[in-house]
């Protein structure tokens, strides 16, 4: 998304010139406009901010312009200007959809207490928009990486530069760390793309059926094959295959997947033809797999050919920095996909956030996002093992904790403020000098926390 834009439309130069300086200084990108003809080139449905507008001015009126601007984007928001006489008029296209209205004579607080109103509303709307689109195409919580400490750049760096290549890979990580997300985000960042990604989990299926499931079978293989069956190596061709709980593979199918990615062909059940195969493999375990070699519960031959390139994923307690970022992300996903209003979230909330070990890493934090999306404060968010010895904050001092704390309450405030330092100190009541202070202590800028 841009960064927020008022175009602002009247005819009176003194008043277009007040408002614009009164915006400006509150760094807002500003359009300003005599007639609204000349504003109109400008909106289309992915217009990023909002429009102010006089009622009463030659060409086109300011409800004209409502209700072409409500052709172009309904969802636009529309502020009106009225002079004295007006109130009627402004009431009855407040009715129409426009957003406000402000009364001349206005002062500057009014001008921005509603213009800072109007542009959450817009930038809310914009993020609702993209994230159904998201949904509705199957793409959402999405491949996408998201975090900034330092384990996820370097996580995000390692990808980078694996994804392009044809090698197999490793993923290791506990229970709910996002393997699977990762697998996808690997193919969706390869030149394998535009073919199947195909997943199976090799835990969650009976040993008796996962051979048939993976290397597919010719009609009378055996007594219940009365069609032929095309498994999922063959059927990701040219694309991605992901074995998720790899340590879960009966033994004796470690030994024909280990000659598949050797020889990169497979035989059907019941078939002599050799079929190539062009397909990436992307295993995950939650297992030590080289534990489980030496304890002869793991193929090691399988476990070598696996580990050429092994990506480790840090458990969310190994980054605090992530969590108010992602629920936030989460929190916008099921704003989406629920219809609801996020609720703002506390300091006594984000403190519990970061005080938690989250056993059930990204997973639970998305799930419990999503109840704090459905039933707001009713929503419980007493974890339980806030002092526990694999807290993010364990073995930290008062002093760390204390700032770790004072960084993520900026970081949420300048996310949800959308990077304006102005609205930031306000919900924090700091001195503006006080926020940049603390900004360049923790290594914060407001630019990257901008639409």
């Amino acid at each position: 998304m841009t960064a927020p834009h008022i175009l602002l439309i009247d005819d009176d130069d003194a008043i277009r010139r007040s408002a614009a300086q009164t915006l400006e200084l509150e760094d807002y990108r500003v359009q300003a406009f005599d007639r609204a003809d000349k504003a109109l080139p400008q909106l289309d449905e992915n217009f990023a901010g909002i429009v102010i507008t006089d009622i009463n001015m030659p060409g086109i009126t300011g409800l004209e312009l409502l209700e072409r601007i409500r052709i172009i984007d309904t969802d636009i928001p529309v502020i009106l200007i009225t002079g004295f006489g007006d109130i009627s008029m402004a009431v009855s296209a407040i009715q129409s959809g426009a957003y406000d209205f402000i009364e001349k004579p206005f002062s500057s607080d009014l001008l921005l207490d509603v213009v800072h109103r109007a542009l959450e509303k817009r930038a809310l709307t914009l993020d609702n928009r993209r994230l159904r689109l998201e949904l509705q195409a199957q793409s959402a919580p999405g491949p996408r990486i998201i975090g900034g400490s330092p384990a996820v750049q370097e996580l995000r760096r390692l990808v980078q530069t694996v994804a392009s290549s044809p090698a197999d890979i490793l993923l290791m990580g506990e229970t709910g760390s996002g393997k699977d997300l990762l697998a996808r985000y690997i193919h969706e960042h390869s030149p394998r793309r535009e073919q199947n990604f195909v997943a199976i989990n090799c835990g969650g299926m009976p040993e008796s059926l996962i051979e048939s499931e993976l290397f597919g079978h010719e009609k009378g293989a055996f007594t219940d094959a009365k069609e032929k069956r095309i498994g999922k190596l063959e059927h990701a061709q040219g694309g991605t295959l992901f074995l998720d709980e790899i340590e879960s593979m009966p033994m004796s199918l470690q030994i024909k997947l280990l000659r598949v990615l050797e020889e990169r062909t497979i035989e059907r059940l019941g078939s002599n033809r050799l079929i190539p195969l062009d397909i990436r493999i992307v295993a995950a375990t939650k297992a030590d797999l080289r534990a489980l070699a030496d304890a002869g519960d793991f193929r090691e031959d399988l476990y070598y050919r696996l580990n050429v390139v092994r990506i480790d994923i840090p458990p969310l307690r190994a980054r605090p920095d992530d969590i108010p970022m992602l629920f936030q992300h989460f929190a916008l996903l099921a704003s989406a996909l629920y219809e609801r209003e996020i609720p703002p979230l506390s300091a006594e909330r984000l403190h519990q956030l970061l005080s938690h070990s989250w056993p059930g890493n990204v997973r639970e934090l998305r799930n419990l996002a999503e109840r704090y999306v459905l039933l707001g404060e009713a929503c419980s968010f007493d974890l339980g093992d806030h002092s526990g010895p694999d807290s993010p904050a364990s073995g930290q001092s008062l002093a760390a904790r204390v700032d770790q704390f004072e960084k993520t309450l900026i970081q949420t405030e300048l996310a949800r403020h959308g990077g304006s330092i102005k609205h930031t100190q306000e919900s924090l009541q700091l001195p503006r000098k006080t926020l940049y202070d603390k900004m360049k202590k923790h290594g914060l800028d407001k630019n990257d926390y901008k639409g």
